[in-house]
């Protein structure tokens, strides 16, 4: 979207210089102003670090070197930061395994040993026997900066496609490996972004998505062994040639599903094309012309097709459309009920419906005509599957379970009797035994019950002196479920407590949850977190001084607006890759997607809203803020760095008092997917040791 025309723009430099005092001695990098100002629907509204944001600048490249500096000079002065790395390298170093996927007799996944930094490829005819390595991402950069983003496998397990990103860009090179040979073909596909990509049911090549330089977004499909310059176009969307298009095939080869969606919003418009009776030119033609809500594709018997979907029911039901003869005949097979479907698959004539029930998981079986057979028994209590896997002709599913206090774990389903089984057994330096999970529910300002999960280590008092950790996410209609993080275990050891709040603006019940989070009722989603914090203070699990709050991405816009809005609440903030000036984040790379969410400031009334919350435009001077690390990555092509730039150099000139303002950026780092395990270590180290510090820990 691009913004009004500037009613008054000056790039003036101003004599003054920003050099606050930094606790523990120093002081922060100079920053110089800029005189910057533009009128949007009769406000004037003044951006005196604008020039921050050219990331390729050098002057702006020193600056950053110095903050850094800045940085570690406090951080290196805790003494417990090299115990913190220590104890969590031993944490990390568990294996961990991805959910398999099974294409011909061959079964794929990924395993990391413990502390590589990327995880390896395996393939495997039975999970059971040893396996063999497929592609080893360690191998591709010294540094592990070099990843593996997204992979799509042949229908008969023979071509292995997969995506590389440099420094954890979205940016993508799509590479093919020949299973059976481990070599790689000649093929290389570039600007697919973080599309994936589908296989013919041949394997003569694959559809993916190319982001056009003019921003236009087609499909394409690849013949093997053909130069990407003489790919064809399959589809394009005639109306809105901007948005993305996600293809699907039938197991049996006969279908091509398009799902054509504007960037971060969810709802879709559906097509489908017949290959068998399309020929070389496949017929689009279209299923759902108006986007008004989430579809994904199941697979189909015959002529019906078989979708999850919430257009009509906000928490989702499961339909079958007959395409035999127009007009289509819909037909729902599971319907709408109490809890949010999350995910769902048809698996061996039956449907596997994974389902959010107050944020936490539930599994459910029903057979293809939508009848119900059983509930699967999880494993692990309060927790969340985070991959559910499996197609039509498979015998069993697997999916992966993992909660605030169990590390991911992976098992197999077998829908006809509803077993699950462990496929790999975790060996762990930590006992989760050890340490207890709850889940409570608290009020909102506007009296809406909200979900949160509480995790600590068995023994820990509840008389207000335990440091806390407040997580939150609420945004773009993610469910959110408690998850694991070694982080948290070290952080657990140490006394601590770490609270999850599923917050609106998330799925967790629903688009009714989302939508009453977004645009100009983003302010719920903060009203939210606040009372969040407040339930735990007076709950006596902790007080102020050693409340902290963290958020990434959208999260750490959260973080960002409620230390703002609040900065008499918390302790420390930790707004992580955040999006913190809500004013220009449609000017950089996928922001304008994101208006679907926090609106347009081209609209009055969305302007306003944005304004209102805007981190970067709600800083005080004089103000006493609660110390920050603002973390970022300079790699970073989905959220742009700057937005982490402008809001600490604000910050730092408006401090009032002690209390430390500082940026750590990450550099060959993306957003967060990919990032080597070594640079998470150092990173959770710095993040232990700033709040050894800022909340005055005692050891």
């Amino acid at each position: 979207m691009v913004p009004p025309p500037l009613t008054r723009l000056a790039l003036i430099l101003l004599l003054s210089q920003s050099a606050a005092s930094l606790a523990l001695g120093g002081s922060y990098p100079a920053t110089r102003t800029v005189e910057v100002s533009e009128t949007f629907h009769g406000t004037e509204v003044k951006d005196p670090y604008r020039w921050l944001e050219e990331m390729t600048s050098e002057e702006v490249h020193r600056w950053v070197l110095k903050q850094n500096e800045a940085a570690r000079a406090l951080i290196d002065q805790v003494p417990e930061r090299e115990r913190i790395r220590k104890r969590l390298t031993e944490l990390w170093n568990y294996e961990r395994y991805s959910v398999p996927e099974k294409h011909g007799k061959r079964y794929f996944y990924t395993h990391n040993s413990g502390l590589q930094n990327q995880p390896v490829f395996f393939v495997s005819e039975d999970l059971r026997n040893p396996e063999k390595v497929l592609l080893d991402p360690n191998t591709l950069s010294p540094d592990g900066t070099i990843s593996v983003s997204k992979t799509s496998v042949s229908r008969d397990g023979e071509l292995f496609a997969y995506a590389l990103s440099r420094s954890g860009s979205d940016q993508l090179e799509w590479k093919v490996r020949d299973v059976s040979t481990g070599k790689d073909l000649q093929d290389s596909i570039l600007k697919s972004k973080h599309a994936p990509v589908r296989w013919a049911h041949d394997g003569s090549g694959f559809y993916y998505l190319k982001f056009e330089e003019s921003g236009i977004n087609r499909l394409y499909f690849h013949l093997l062994g053909a130069p990407q310059v003489e790919d064809k176009i399959v589809y394009e969307h005639p109306s809105n040639k901007k948005d993305y298009i996600t293809p699907q095939i039938s197991e049996d080869g006969r279908y091509l599903i398009l799902f054509v969606h504007g960037g971060s919003s969810k709802d879709t418009r559906v097509y489908f094309a017949d290959l068998k009776a399309s020929g070389d030119a496949p017929r689009v033609l279209p299923i759902v012309e108006k986007a008004e809500g989430r579809f994904s594709f199941l697979g189909n018997i015959g002529a019906r097709l078989i979708f999850h979907t919430s257009l009509d029911a906000p928490r989702g039901r499961i339909v079958s459309i007959d395409t035999s003869a127009a007009p289509y005949g819909w037909k729902t097979l599971v319907a709408e009920g109490a809890d949010t479907i999350q995910e769902a698959r048809l698996v061996n004539h039956r449907l596997i419906l994974a389902y959010i029930k107050n944020a936490t998981a539930r599994l459910r079986v029903f057979d293809e005509n939508g009848k119900p057979t059983r509930d699967a028994a999880l494993p692990v209590p309060l927790s969340g599957i985070s991959a559910l896997v499996g197609n039509p002709s498979d015998e069993r599913a697997f999916f992966q379970i993992t909660s605030l206090t169990t590390p991911s774990s992976v098992f197999s389903l077998d829908p006809i009797s509803g077993e699950a089984s462990a496929v790999w057994k975790l060996k762990l330096l930590f006992e989760p035994g050890d340490f207890t999970a709850t889940q409570v529910f608290f009020t909102s300002k506007d009296g809406t019950k909200v979900p949160m999960t509480i995790a600590r280590k068995k023994g820990v008092p509840l008389d207000g002196s335990a440091p806390t950790i407040l997580y939150g996410y609420g945004g773009f209609n993610y469910i959110t479920p408690p998850s694991f993080s070694v982080r948290n275990i070290q952080w657990m050891e140490m006394g601590g407590i770490y609270a999850y709040a599923n917050i609106r603006g998330g799925g967790e019940y629903g688009e009714a949850w989302h939508q009453a989070g977004i645009k100009t009722r983003k302010q719920n989603v903060f009203d939210d977190f606040i009372a969040a914090a407040e339930w735990l203070i007076a709950g006596k699990y902790t007080s102020t001084p050693k409340l902290a709050i963290s958020g990434s991405s959208n999260g750490g816009l959260l973080v960002g607006a409620c230390m703002t809005q609040r900065p008499d609440l918390f302790g420390a903030a930790l707004p992580d890759v955040g999006v913190l000036d809500m004013l220009r984040f449609q000017m950089f790379t996928e922001g304008p997607e994101w208006t679907v969410d926090y609106g347009e400031i081209a609209k009055p009334e969305e302007f306003k809203a944005l304004l209102a919350y805007s981190p970067y435009h709600n800083i005080r001077p004089g103000t006493a803020y609660p110390p920050a690390l603002i973390t970022a990555s300079e790699s970073d092509d989905r959220v742009v760095p700057a937005h982490s730039y402008k809001f600490a150099a604000r910050l730092q000139a408006a401090q009032s008092g002690e209390n430390p303002i500082l940026l750590r950026i990450e550099t060959k780092a993306g957003h967060g997917a990919g990032t080597p395990t070594s640079k998470m270590i150092e990173k959770s180290a710095d993040v232990g040791a700033f709040l050894i510090k800022a909340l005055n820990i005692k050891r």
